[in-house]
C-alpha cells in the first residue's frame, strides 16, 4: 500500500475506511484492494491509534451498504443494462448470467460463498439483482457475510497488531519496485521498437537513393 494511502487512512480513520470499502462495494476501482485496508486498519487499532468496535463496525456497514446498492440497482434496472451493457461494467453479460445460473442452483448457500470468493464477491450482488431474488434474502446473507469478510480482515489485522501494519508498507515498497521495474521493460520495447523502425526507413531511404 503507498504511503498516500496509509497517510489518508491514518490521518482520516474511520472515513477513511468507510468510504475506501464502500466505493469498492459498489464497482469503483481501487488500486488497493479491500483486504489490505482493513487489515492495516485492524492493525491501527491494536496501536490505540482507531477503536476495535467502531472500526470494525464501519468496515461492516461499509461492505453491506455498498454491495446492497450494487445489488438494488441491479434488481431494479438489471436486465436494462445487461441488454446494453454500459462501458462502466466491468463484466460481460454472459458471465453475469453464469454466475446468476450457480446462484439460482444452489440458492442461499451460492450467494453466501459468492459472498466470501475474492472477485466474484461484488459480481455476486450483481447476479442476484439480476435474478430478482428479494431483498429479505439477500440482505441477511450479505449482511453476515459483510461481519465473516470484512470484520474477520480487522480482527486478523488487530491480531496481527504492529506486524500488519510492517508488512503492509513492505507490501507497498514491493508494488512500488515491480511498477517501476514494469514501466523500465515497457520502455526499452518501445524504445527498440521506435530504433528498429527508424532504423528500417534508413535502409530504405538509403536504397531509393
Amino acid at each position: 500500500m503507498s504511503g498516500e494511502f496509509v497517510a489518508f487512512i491514518t490521518n482520516y480513520g474511520y472515513l477513511a475506511v468507510f468510504s475506501l470499502i464502500f466505493l469498492q462495494e459498489i464497482g469503483v476501482p481501487n488500486p488497493v484492494p479491500n483486504e489490505v485496508i482493513l487489515l492495516f486498519a485492524g492493525s491501527l487499532a491494536a496501536i490505540g491509534r482507531l477503536d476495535f468496535f467502531l472500526v470494525f463496525a464501519v468496515a461492516v456497514l461499509a461492505d453491506f451498504i455498498g454491495t446492497s446498492i450494487l445489488y438494488f440497482v441491479f434488481h431494479i434496472f438489471g436486465h436494462a443494462i445487461i441488454e446494453k451493457p454500459p462501458r462502466w461494467l466491468p463484466i460481460s453479460k454472459e458471465k453475469i448470467k453464469k454466475l446468476a445460473d450457480l446462484i439460482s442452483r444452489k440458492d442461499r448457500w451460492g450467494i453466501f460463498v459468492g459472498r466470501l470468493i475474492p472477485y466474484l464477491r461484488g459480481y455476486t450482488s450483481v447476479a442476484a439483482g439480476f435474478l430478482q431474488i428479494r431483498p429479505r434474502i439477500f440482505l441477511p446473507i450479505v449482511f453476515l457475510s459483510a461481519v465473516l469478510w470484512s470484520g474477520g480482515y480487522v480482527i486478523i489485522g488487530k491480531l496481527l497488531g504492529q506486524r500488519a501494519a510492517n508488512l503492509i508498507l513492505s507490501f507497498g515498497n514491493i508494488q512500488r519496485t515491480v511498477l517501476y521495474v514494469l514501466i523500465a521493460i515497457v520502455a526499452f520495447f518501445i524504445g527498440r521498437h521506435i530504433y528498429r523502425h527508424y532504423k528500417k526507413r534508413r535502409v530504405v531511404k538509403t536504397h531509393e537513393e
